[in-house]
């Protein structure tokens, strides 16, 4: 478990001072300045030898990300955009940092703006986020008028950093949507090549990063790349945020160490399962886009990226969403085919018709008025999906729904046989595919 010491978020529950006067009381904005005249090429390659991958669900190497950017101005400018669209179903770490621990979040903007050649960093706030957006931008007005922004600041490096609120789809947290939104259209995702790092807002060099990665590379950059590595297994460093709903006693947003064994987690920072370990069904690991994994897989699985891959999951977000036995799981992943039928932009055919067709089917199976054979049809169409479309939405689609077939196919069978029953007794007759 991490000590307190060790937590990079000092402030993430609301019960400390979250103005810049007490964020420098916790150790923010500490050597920033000194930080800085260590040079660009420094803190990238701190950043990388870190160990620190892309917290909004990737997992991309953030330092590696960061080299991407062009070394030398072609007279465009270059930008900074963090991505604080968080719309993903069961995470809730960014807006607490943005509401709680706002100043980890616009101290790393201005590292990470100097290491890239940025002089405007963008902050794309979730349209649903009013509270948070307040507090980021009474933040950032703080940062002003102590002179930590703007022309001649007293970093000595001039940065202006801008809070733009979306207007709530959820697609805009693809970076490319995000980039598109942006500039004043419609949010749907670019084709690539060209990558932001070449061609990204307004056709010019682009870095995006979650707010997460950005909020923790100050204090990476202080405490040193070997205390950073030192938690977590090899390729899975560092400290995470981990948002756990659900079933569990006491639901909450924590800071962790990466790789910290899933009964750990739980136990020590939610007080256990409710109904106890023998009552678990399942858990989504990572948020809404991530297979399920059954209850018995999941209790000794280790909390990063390699192990979660390990049970035909992901780590994503790290939104532990915990469902009881007395959760219908087949409803519960139509839930979801649902908002991701709502939320596709409609840009790709797959996912413009197969989002919806998908839910469609999951609707009849949850009541079971569906045959068997429509399972595998169901498969097949999630795999015609997977893969098929310009971004990662049709994946997000298609795998809680590979997910629910694979570990609990035997209960959609069962719903499909208790509807038979009761229909034919009755006279009925079963509807056919579309």
């Amino acid at each position: 478990m991490l000590r307190d010491e060790d937590r990079i978020f000092t402030n993430i529950y609301g019960l400390k001072d979250r103005s810049l006067k007490g964020a420098m009381a916790r150790g923010h904005w500490d050597g920033t300045k000194e930080l800085l005249e260590k040079g660009r090429d420094w803190i990238i390659n701190e950043v990388k030898a870190s160990g620190l991958r892309g917290r909004g669900g990737a997992g991309f190497p953030t330092g590696l990300k960061w080299s991407f950017m062009p070394k030398e101005s072609d007279g465009r400018p270059h930008y900074l955009v963090v991505n604080a669209d968080e719309s993903e179903p069961g995470t809730c770490k960014d807006r607490d940092i943005m509401r709680h621990d706002p100043h980890t979040l616009i101290e790393g903007c201005v590292i990470a703006s100097f290491a890239m050649g940025a002089h405007s960093a963008y902050i794309y706030v979730r349209g649903e986020f009013i509270r948070e957006r307040e507090a980021l931008q009474a933040a950032i007005d703080e940062c002003y008028e102590y002179g930590l922004l703007g022309k001649n600041n007293k970093l000595g490096y001039d940065i202006d950093i801008f809070v733009h609120h979306g207007a709530g789809a959820y697609i805009c947290g693809e970076e490319t949507a995000l980039l598109e939104s942006l500039e004043g259209k419609k949010g749907q995702p670019r084709l690539k090549p060209p990558f932001p790092a070449n061609m990204g807002l307004y056709g010019c060099p682009t870095t995006v990063n979650n707010v997460e990665s950005i909020a923790v590379t100050p204090t990476i950059l202080r405490r040193g790349a070997g205390w950073y590595t030192s938690f977590g297994r090899p390729n899975n460093h560092g400290t995470k945020l981990y948002s756990i709903s659900g079933h569990v006693n006491r639901p909450c947003t924590v800071e962790d160490a990466m790789s910290i064994p899933f009964h750990e987690l739980i136990e020590k920072h939610c007080g256990g399962i409710r109904g106890g370990w023998d009552n678990l069904l399942a858990v989504i690991p990572g948020g809404s886009s991530v297979p399920c994994v059954p209850g018995a897989q999941m209790k000794d699985a280790i909390m990063d990226y390699d192990g979660l891959r390990e049970l035909g999951s992901g780590l994503g977000t790290a939104a532990v969403i915990v469902m009881d036995k007395s959760t219908d799981i087949i409803k519960a992943i139509w839930r979801l085919s649902a908002f991701y039928k709502h939320e596709s932009c409609g840009q790709c055919t797959p996912c413009r018709e197969g989002t919806g067709w998908m839910m469609r089917v999951m609707e009849r199976m949850v009541q079971g008025r569906a045959q068997k054979r429509e399972i595998d049809m169901l498969f097949d169409v999630t795999k015609q999906v997977e893969g098929h479309t310009i971004c990662a939405l049709g994946d997000a689609a298609a795998w809680p729904i590979q997910g629910l077939i694979k570990h609990f196919r035997p209960e959609m069978e069962k719903r499909i046989d208790e509807y038979t029953r009761n229909a034919t007794s009755h006279g009925a007759v079963l509807e056919a595919a579309e």
